[in-house]
């Protein structure tokens, strides 16, 4: 293996390390944005140097299946942290457009770490359902209600949690006691080998951690679009809104048409049949349902009998109106300058 490194040339090497310390300058950045541009100028790179270098590994073919961890030269083990740097730099793109994309891609590269980590039997964690091809959906038990929440899988996931934490903070304590004499060269292939095996342990809590946040943002992700499909409706987007009328003044019949239109000259007058024939047509009102058998002098007439009724009806209000008015105010209320 040590061998097929070496054709690649320092290059892959050189390809990792940038990757790699954009990512860790990105970590330990305390610019206010994650947006700013300078930022995603070293994502766009980080990116990019990282793709390079998997490209190349799955080219020379480091890694194999039917391998075991020891077969793996010691200078070849920090390349297998190559999907977890992709999927932690994917992250940090902030294209809202291209969210959900973003997600299940690095997704995707943190399962692809994972796998290859427990081909090797690096990390004791179990992988979830469906992982191995494609997803499948995690269902409750015939026994368990499915509305009522999983207390023993709450528990474990808790439990595993406080577990990865102390796990990782003994792995950078343990790495950052060891990172100088690796950097500097002065450390043998033992600790060599040790301490990039650390590193692999410490990112596998790392994917982990981010598979979990991923999915719990891809569910929300997942209910808005539904919520939007669901808005839209199967017939499309809704009815674009009516053009606003004109001020018109409306009229009883044509000859007040003619009166009105004399005294304002700057407003349109119609009759009131002829408003009802264009609102019809712009399909505002619809066309009343002909009584059969009835003819237009009945029609008229009937017309006139309403216009009578709602006549009568205002008549009597306002009489009820003035009524009132007498109850609460007595003659003469209000005249107080021709007291006798």
């Amino acid at each position: 293996m040590m061998a097929e490194a070496g054709a690649g040339g320092p290059r892959l090497a050189e390809l990792l390390a940038l990757g790699r310390r954009l990512w860790d300058e990105l970590d330990a950045s305390t610019e206010p944005s994650s947006g700013a541009p300078a930022v995603q100028e070293k994502v766009r790179q980080g990116l990019d140097a990282l793709q390079q270098a998997a490209a190349m590994v799955a080219q020379l073919e480091l890694f194999s299946e039917n391998e075991e961890l020891e077969e793996i030269a010691s200078a070849d083990l920090k390349f297998m942290l190559l999907p977890a740097l992709l999927g932690a730099m994917t992250l940090k793109q902030v294209d809202l457009s291209r969210r959900r994309e973003h997600l299940e891609s690095a997704r995707e590269h943190f399962l692809h770490f994972l796998k290859l980590c427990k081909n090797y039997g690096l990390g004791s964690f179990q992988l979830l359902p469906g992982t191995s091809g494609e997803e499948e959906a995690r269902s409750p038990s015939a026994s368990q209600d499915p509305t009522q929440p999983n207390l023993v899988a709450m528990a474990m996931s808790r439990t595993a949690k406080i577990e990865r934490y102390k796990q990782k903070k003994e792995l950078e304590n343990k790495l950052a006691s060891m990172r100088s004499s690796v950097e500097s060269g002065t450390a043998d292939e033992h600790q060599i080998r040790e301490f990039y095996i650390l590193q692999i342990q410490k990112w596998i809590g790392t994917s982990l951690e981010e598979i979990e946040s991923i999915d719990q943002e891809l569910v929300i992700l997942r209910s808005r679009d539904a919520a939007r499909q669901a808005a839209a409706g199967p017939g499309g987007p809704s009815r674009p809104a009516r053009t606003p009328m004109k001020p018109f003044i409306l009229t009883r019949n044509a000859a007040q048409a003619r009166v009105f239109g004399a005294g304002y000259p700057g407003l349109p007058t119609m009759t009131v049949d002829d408003w009802y024939e264009q609102r019809r047509k712009q399909g505002i009102v619809s066309t009343p349902q002909r009584v059969p058998g009835a003819s237009d002098e009945e029609l008229q007439k009937q017309q006139q009998e309403t216009e009578e009724e709602e006549e009568d009806e205002e008549a009597l209000r306002k009489a009820r109106d003035w009524d009132d008015w007498k109850d609460t105010h007595p003659r003469g209320y209000g005249n107080r300058h021709n007291m006798g």
